[in-house]
């Protein structure tokens, strides 16, 4: 496994995939690796866009079916 933790946000639409990103990375470790799991197709934009604004590395995007997993170092 390729991150420390994962969030699914499956069937969540926009902004929740990203709310809910920022909660669960404030409460991990610096560097550690949180994967995302979301349906919603704006997601692929929020989350990056979230990443810049709040400092935190965006690793990228993996597709697996319906499924997108969305990769982030939380900031140190």
């Amino acid at each position: 496994m390729d991150w420390d933790e994962e969030l699914d946000c499956e069937g969540l639409l926009c902004p929740l995939p990203v709310l809910r990103a920022r909660k669960r990375l404030l409460a991990m470790a610096t560097g550690a690796v949180l994967c995302v799991r979301a349906t919603d197709p704006m997601a692929a934009v929020d989350l990056p866009h979230f990443c810049a604004e709040a400092g935190h590395e965006f690793l990228g995007q993996r597709q697996d079916g319906d499924v997108s997993r969305y990769l982030i170092r939380r900031k140190g």
